[in-house]
């Protein structure tokens, strides 16, 4: 089953790469590269799962996160952080922004597949 994905990303490759690995899955993918931008994309699109770069200049992921649990269009959706930062602190951190998975770049398409497998299973 076809999910809502939200690809959040200042890097325009990346997240356009990651959408178009999504959709050649099935799902429906959007992509927003700064925070302000996944707010209002979230807030009109009410994504399933939400992949968020921790990394962003100016509202950084763990911010946007937590706004995103605020939104109630996003405030149940799945929150995954997709990130360079891979030490316990860093894993701390998102946990405690709202994040339910930590996955440390380069994310194998292995790992988003199964993840989103795993969706369907629950």
């Amino acid at each position: 089953m076809g999910r809502r994905l939200l690809v959040i990303d200042d890097n325009k490759d990346a997240a356009e790469s990651m959408s178009m690995l999504f959709e050649l899955w099935g799902h429906e993918v959007v992509c927003a590269y700064d925070g302000r931008a996944a707010l209002e994309t979230a807030a009109r699109y009410r994504p399933d799962a939400v992949f968020l770069d921790i990394g962003l200049p100016g509202m950084d992921g763990y911010e946007i996160a937590e706004r995103l649990r605020a939104l109630p269009e996003s405030a149940r959706a799945v929150l995954v952080a997709i990130t360079g930062y891979g030490q316990d602190e860093d894993r701390r951190r998102s946990r405690e922004a709202g994040f339910d998975h930590h996955l440390v770049k380069p994310v194998a398409p292995e790992t988003l597949y199964e993840l989103l497998d795993s969706l369907d299973r629950h």
